[in-house]
């Protein structure tokens, strides 16, 4: 009776998630502005870095950067670019990345300041589904983000040497780090007091980016900082996609990736469950 009991809540709760990703991927479609912002600012990004800065940061890097020998070139003007260009693509991937956690806390807030989860509340459904329909709507949208930007970084001119073994690792990588990040949206979404604080909390992650090894090397930085910027998280997502991208082997960042993606989302999930439930009896 308890197996059966068991199985019937887990079907219930998966059920639920369905329908609330639906409610989450009809809500990106009739209001595209804010998925238009996520997906789009990542590729101006690209744009801009590539050809307004990639001449200057591309002839400064070294020629044993992964990517940078892959993408050919000896340093000059057209060279310098499509080096930078390779170099530059899994950071700008991974700010597109963070920037769905923003879209996730906004989305939490509305829900919770706008009466909608009080509506859920008096109905009978799981009460983990409303959280979960915004993680696998933003998970998807982060997928979503990374498709369109490879696929504009090939239309630059990017030859990525990557095998079919490597692609799946990339999505793979992505698809978790997504799925991690959406959860810690969701929690600075639910923890938020007003839409406003939703919107500004997650440019934590945004920063990180920068402060890692997305734009430059982190050992062109202060050695004060170094450190901080070869292990914190987006650095090792970011070097793993960038080797799993030209044929290296990611080593050791592979594993940091995955360790920090897994504890991210399981602090996403917890905190947000908590608060959630703290705030849904109040």
């Amino acid at each position: 009776m308890t197996t059966l009991t068991s199985t019937g809540t887990v079907r219930n709760t998966v059920a639920d998630s369905t329908t609330m990703l639906r409610r989450n991927l009809l809500h990106m479609v009739r209001y595209p502005g804010l998925t238009g912002f996520v997906i789009g600012i990542p590729v101006i990004l690209l744009l801009m870095f590539v050809y307004v800065f990639g001449g200057t940061l591309g002839a400064g890097l070294s020629p044993d950067v992964i990517g940078v020998s892959a993408a050919g070139g000896g340093g000059g003007g057209g060279g310098a670019v499509q080096q930078y260009l390779a170099y530059v693509l899994p950071g700008i991937l991974f700010i597109g990345i963070a920037g769905i956690a923003n879209g996730a806390s906004i989305g939490v807030a509305m829900d919770m300041t706008e009466g909608i989860v009080a509506r859920f509340r008096s109905m009978a459904i799981s009460r983990t589904a409303v959280l979960t329909g915004h993680v696998l709507g933003n998970t998807i949208q982060g997928l979503l983000v990374s498709v369109i930007l490879i696929g504009a970084a090939l239309l630059m001119g990017l030859r990525p040497t990557a095998s079919p073994l490597g692609w799946l690792g990339i999505a793979a990588i992505v698809a978790l780090v997504s799925f991690a990040v959406s959860w810690l949206g969701v929690a600075l979404g639910v923890s938020a007091k007003t839409v406003e604080s939703a919107s500004n909390t997650p440019m934590v992650l945004l920063l990180l980016v920068f402060l890692g090894s997305g734009f430059v090397p982190a050992s062109s930085m202060p050695g004060w900082l170094q450190g901080f910027a070869q292990y914190q998280p987006f650095t090792t997502f970011i070097e793993t996609v960038r080797a799993l991208m030209f044929g290296a082997d990611p080593g050791l960042n592979l594993w940091l990736a995955l360790g920090w993606a897994v504890l991210l989302g399981v602090v996403g999930y917890v905190w947000a469950r908590t608060m959630y439930v703290r705030r849904s009896v109040r």
